[in-house]
């Protein structure tokens, strides 16, 4: 398959619409909204105690947040980004060259997430990363790395006293951390400025998923989706979480793996190892990245690049063994983590309650136009575009992996991340007439949650 130009395509603005898709809309978004009203109502009417945050009695469960009513300095301009997103984003998403298009979209999906940040000030930047919890605070105290790698994996449980790793540190491999040891060894170990990088970094993610689609010849589908990859209300999260740089590596190791997929000749192969290391980061930089393997073969089963898998895999292994290399084994470490999460919270976090409430917790976190979108998606399944059809399925097997398996109970908003934008690849699928308050939907959704919530972030 040849590499795409950048000519300005002349892209198809609406997709063929029928009542069907309309109505399946329709009930998706209903369907979406209706999930998050029941998460949020059972525990307030019920007084049942499902622990979203260690501070019950004050929270707003699905999301870990507490109720903190707040106008800030982003407010203004939160709201002026919103609606010029909602006004100009399908017209500019249409008639932009790819370049432009791409540069627009990074400046509106920065200018998104520090916008809604800035409605706590220039704290909204910095404030979750002074925490103890978080990396960054111990990446200060790391001096010595191989002596950190080494001791890693005994300081996880609880049984290490004192010594054992704050929440953050222990829930993840090393190199989440040792991102941000890198970050203070460069001069850039203030809060305010790791949370600027962080943001920075998080949000190239939807330019990615959109060189993603156009190698997988999905251009018109990815200007009809990226208004609502930019104005998801997941932007409260990218700013300053590590998650979001999780990931923006995983969407460049996906759009590396469809780059090397789709060229000829010896270009393929840069790109096939670029696509291995950033794909092997993953799950050293959190264990249950591994499920974004579904979207990788996603990839390699659209372009049949599977003569790829030997170079990709091997060097996806490369990570891993270097940590290995100074006494880090990822496979020791995650039995570890299980007891220590089984130890502490997660006992006090109910399945009852949170395999179905952590779904709606993603609904809010991707917004409203994803259940609208999911339910178009499925109707129009037999003509809707192959490339989305594919990622959103990939996507959406890994959100029930990772709800089956108990370890993402609660704070799924930001822990799920990595999947959102791919889910909301569905929203191509959005009849015409629906897709402006779809999207008028993720801007209140997005400035509701950061108004009335605190959610850390």
């Amino acid at each position: 398959m040849p590499a795409p130009t950048d000519a300005p395509a002349a892209v198809r603005t609406s997709p063929p619409e029928s009542t069907s898709v309309e109505r399946a809309s329709r009930v998706g978004l209903v369907a979406g909204l209706g999930l998050v009203v029941l998460a949020i109502a059972v525990p307030l009417v019920t007084g049942w105690s499902v622990r979203a945050t260690s501070h019950f009695p004050h929270t707003v469960a699905p999301l870990h947040a507490t109720w903190h009513p707040i106008v800030g300095i982003g407010t203004p301009l939160a709201l002026l980004v919103g609606w010029l997103g909602v006004r100009y984003g399908e017209r500019l998403a249409a008639t932009l060259s790819w370049r432009r298009l791409l540069v627009t979209t990074y400046a509106a999906t920065l200018a998104w997430a520090v916008a809604l940040a800035l409605v706590y000030g220039p704290s909204g930047l910095s404030r979750e990363l002074n925490s103890r919890q978080e990396y960054l605070v111990t990446a200060r105290t790391i001096h010595d790395v191989p002596a950190f790698l080494s001791g890693f994996v005994a300081r996880i449980p609880f049984s290490a006293g004192a010594e054992h790793w704050p929440i953050h540190v222990a829930g993840h491999p090393p190199g989440a951390t040792l991102l941000f040891v890198g970050l203070d060894q460069l001069g850039l170990g203030s809060s305010f400025a790791a949370g600027c990088v962080v943001t920075v970094i998080g949000c190239t993610t939807p330019v990615a998923v959109m060189v993603t689609m156009r190698r997988l010849d999905a251009e018109a589908c990815a200007r009809r989706a990226v208004p609502f990859l930019v104005l998801a209300p997941a932007a409260i999260w990218v700013a300053v979480s590590g998650d979001a740089v999780f990931a923006a590596v995983a969407a460049w190791g996906l759009a590396a793996l469809a780059a090397a997929a789709t060229s000829t000749g010896a270009r393929r192969w840069p790109a096939a190892v670029t696509a291995g290391l950033l794909l092997g980061l993953l799950p050293v930089l959190s264990y249950g990245l591994v499920l974004v393997a579904p979207l990788a073969l996603a990839v390699l089963l659209l372009t049949r690049g599977w003569r790829l898998l030997p170079a990709v895999g091997a060097t996806a292994l490369l990570p891993a063994l270097g940590l290995a290399g100074f006494g880090f084994y990822l496979w020791q470490a995650y039995p570890v983590l299980h007891q220590r999460y089984w130890d502490g919270l997660a006992p006090d976090r109910p399945a009852a309650y949170w395999t179905w409430a952590s779904v709606a917790a993603l609904v809010i976190s991707a917004g409203p136009a994803l259940g609208a979108g999911l339910g178009a998606l499925a109707a129009a399944r037999r003509t809707a575009d192959r490339a989305v059809l594919c990622l959103v399925t990939a996507a959406a097997s890994a959100i029930v992996l990772a709800d089956a398996s108990q370890m993402s109970k609660a704070e799924v908003e930001r822990i799920w991340l990595p999947f959102v934008p791919w889910l909301l690849l569905s929203t191509a699928a959005i009849p015409r007439r629906w897709r402006r308050p779809a999207l008028v939907l993720q801007v209140v959704t997005a400035l509701l949650v950061e108004h009335l919530l605190d959610t850390g972030w």
